[in-house]
């Protein structure tokens, strides 16, 4: 009986990995991805629509998915039944921990870091005001969210299973840097969305691919990274000389695809990590 009961076992183990071996590969970036990934940007945004309020107000704090909400615009500005509406908001780190010397100073020269929120779509309205539903949200919605007309997002195609990370893969000289992340997280792996300084006047497109690299001892991190751990560390072995990063391999942490792009920000979602991604660690297009 304990010998049926193990063949009865591996039979379903085989049929799960021939369902797993079938399961059609994804070939282009979700749209979660595509509508949720935020970014930062030194282009103006209009910020004259907002959403006003909403149903249960006298309570609700916050709107998602299925709610309803009163945007100022209305017959007036040209809004109609069916008009479709982004929503987002500025955002900043209200911790302010610092990663790497000088990180603050290029997130300001970056620009602003907002969030995508949500997507609404207008079912009645009125002369100034007008009534949507949200079809789709990323985070919760709350008065004064900026409201900006929905522009589509064409979700770019990704890599095969084949074309795995190249560890060994030489530098292309297009360098930029992990400078911040969605919801300001310091270490990041596969599917996380970051926010590096290459953009469109670097090349960088949406679809692009960028590597993800570390030079060991480089001395920019403030935090995860200590100073001569390229060739000693804490007495557990040591080198005759003393080495600099400059003379030793970078290591190649992974590669992510570019999401959105503007003069001189991307954001990237990586695709294939091997190990942890924080802030300060270097980007550059791949060729």
């Amino acid at each position: 009986m304990r010998s049926k009961f193990v063949t009865f076992g591996l039979i379903l183990g085989m049929a799960a990995g021939v369902a797993a071996a079938q399961a059609p590969q994804r070939t282009t970036v979700d749209q979660t991805a595509m509508y949720c990934s935020g970014t930062i940007t030194s282009d103006a945004i209009p910020q004259d629509s907002y959403i006003i309020s909403g149903e249960q107000s006298v309570d609700k704090v916050a709107f998602v998915a299925g709610q309803l909400v009163y945007i100022n615009r209305g017959s007036a500005q040209g809004v109609k039944v069916g008009d479709e509406f982004l929503v987002t908001r500025a955002v900043k780190d209200e911790l302010k921990e610092v990663w790497f010397k000088g990180q603050g100073e290029l997130i300001r020269a970056m620009g602003q870091t907002w969030a995508d929120l949500g997507k609404l779509k207008v079912i009645h309205v009125g002369d100034k005001v007008s009534i949507a539903e949200v079809a789709s949200s990323c985070d919760y919605i709350q008065r004064g969210d900026i409201v900006l007309p929905f522009q589509e997002r064409p979700a770019p195609a990704l890599k095969t299973n084949a074309q795995l990370v190249d560890p060994f893969a030489p530098a292309t000289g297009k360098t930029g840097m992990v400078v911040s992340s969605k919801f300001f997280g310091q270490a990041s792996g596969t599917n996380s969305i970051v926010y590096v300084n290459l953009g469109s006047s670097q090349g960088v497109r949406v679809g692009s691919y960028l590597r993800v690299f570390r030079h060991q001892g480089r001395g920019e991190t403030t935090i995860y990274n200590t100073k001569g751990t390229e060739y000693k560390l804490y007495g557990f072995g040591s080198t005759p000389i003393e080495y600099t990063w400059e003379g030793l391999p970078r290591e190649i942490l992974g590669e992510g695809i570019v999401l959105r792009v503007s003069g001189n920000t991307a954001t990237l979602m990586l695709t294939s990590v091997r190990r942890e991604i924080y802030h300060g660690d270097y980007v550059e297009l791949e060729q």
